[in-house]
């Protein structure tokens, strides 16, 4: 069982420090990643704390993985060494449900296994992509297509897929309108990709602070949410709300702003209970939804999609070393837009 360098936290309260992980060996039907990048997502911030609930440590993070085959079991066909893949927020589902049939793996009826701080089929915890190397079935590893550079790439797998997912899902496209609530490291791949789906893009934030990257990342309209005049401005506006956000924000107010057969989809995981007026819904046959990550095989849709219109994240590339200073400037929504770590710093 290899053993390979890790970053990981030692508890809900400490910093994440460096540590070795166990690694299982490699199976028939799997491959051994040499992670060269993985992104850091505000659920790994809200995992490690303890805010999703009680957690096995010590854990490392990580969801958002790029790299390069390096070994191939003896059955595996999808993937050969020296490929360039990725690994997103799971890697495993019963494959047996119905909803694993049809490719929704991330709605496992048995729960699919998360990347990280799930029970492994070994029994072991999983352990994420803030470490060197990752061994993981050939079916839940995606393609990285040339075009794409695997440092911009590796946020793809989680906020790319996450808000590409629903976007595909109700329709952005030409003629709808959409509106993208926050402008973080979801939102930023929202808006992206619904302008690169032809939708007519609106961002909405909390402030006008982030305006010129919004229009400059393709949004066709920006307003400040913190503004009361925006809520009566866009009343029964958009076809689609995708709201990125992993705050308690007042989801009645922006059910206000959709149109008739309106959807409000939220992507953000809040630890708040966020509460809704029925009365919002019934006045415009409006719906409120939620949307978590894609399968594998939207996920690879997703990074062709990417690719085909030159889309990645927009990152800042830190060394391990500064992991738990970009947890903080995460937390204090000082980052334009994801932070990727360098695994070669490990």
């Amino acid at each position: 069982m290899p053993v390979v360098n890790a970053y990981a936290a030692p508890s809900a309260t400490g910093d994440l420090v460096p540590t070795k992980i166990k690694r299982r060996d490699v199976g028939p039907r799997d491959v051994l990643i040499e992670i060269r990048y993985a992104g850091i997502c505000h659920s790994d911030i809200h995992t490690v704390r303890g805010h999703w609930g009680p957690q096995q440590y010590p854990l490392a993070p990580g969801h958002e993985i790029a790299g390069i085959v390096t070994q191939v079991g003896a059955e595996v066909t999808r993937h050969s060494v020296g490929d360039r893949v990725g690994v997103g927020c799971m890697v495993n589902s019963c494959r047996e449900c119905v909803n694993c049939l049809k490719g929704e793996e991330q709605y496992c009826l048995a729960g699919n296994t998360g990347t990280y701080g799930a029970v492994d089929r070994d029994g072991t915890i999983t352990q994420g992509g803030y470490s060197t190397h990752v061994v993981v079935s050939e079916d839940f590893v995606v393609r990285i297509p040339d075009a794409l550079g695997l440092d911009v790439a590796a946020p793809l797998l989680c906020a790319g897929i996450t808000t590409y997912s629903p976007l595909r899902h109700w329709g952005a496209g030409p003629g709808k309108k959409v509106a993208v609530v926050g402008l973080g490291g979801l939102g930023h791949m929202a808006v992206k990709i619904a302008h690169a789906m032809g939708a007519e893009v609106t961002v909405l934030s909390q402030s006008l602070k982030k305006q010129e990257d919004g229009l400059r990342l393709g949004a066709d309209h920006y307003f400040a949410s913190g503004d009361p005049s925006t809520f009566e401005t866009l009343a029964g506006s958009f076809d689609l709300i995708i709201n990125t956000v992993s705050a308690s924000i007042d989801i009645s107010a922006y059910l206000q702003l959709l149109s008739l057969d309106g959807a409000l989809v939220n992507v953000g995981a809040p630890a708040e209970t966020l509460p809704v007026n029925a009365f919002a819904l019934i006045t415009g046959r409006r719906s409120f939804a939620g949307s978590m990550i894609g399968g594998i095989r939207e996920t690879q849709e997703m990074l062709d999609f990417c690719a085909e219109h030159g889309l990645g994240s927009e990152i800042e590339v830190i060394p391990a070393s500064a992991i738990n200073e970009a947890y903080e400037r995460v937390l204090a929504s000082d980052v334009r837009f994801r932070f990727v770590i360098d695994v070669a710093t490990l």
